[in-house]
């Protein structure tokens, strides 16, 4: 997710950047140069908040999974009580 997002926005950012040049009438060199920086700046950017969102939904599944798991487990050890013993006679 932190490359997909980092790649996202650092193309936008790039061609955001290229558009307002053309639309100026900007020289190419310029213009390039401009955008390569906005696309490094938010490149970064989006590796960032990537890493932030691959850690959350990480820490919310596990936690969503260790949750049901305890469940789960309270389930089977009520049902295993109520089961008679089969070592007695």
């Amino acid at each position: 997710m932190d490359r997909r997002l980092a790649v996202i926005l650092g193309s936008i950012a790039f061609a955001l950047v290229l558009g307002r040049g053309i639309g100026q009438a900007a020289l190419a060199a310029d213009v390039v140069r401009e955008g390569l920086l906005a696309m490094l700046v938010f490149w970064c950017i989006g590796w960032i908040a990537g890493r932030i969102i691959d850690y959350l939904i990480q820490d919310s599944v596990e936690t969503r999974f260790r949750q049901r798991l305890a469940r789960y487990q309270s389930e089977v050890d009520s049902l295993t009580k109520q089961m008679p013993d089969s070592d007695q006679p």
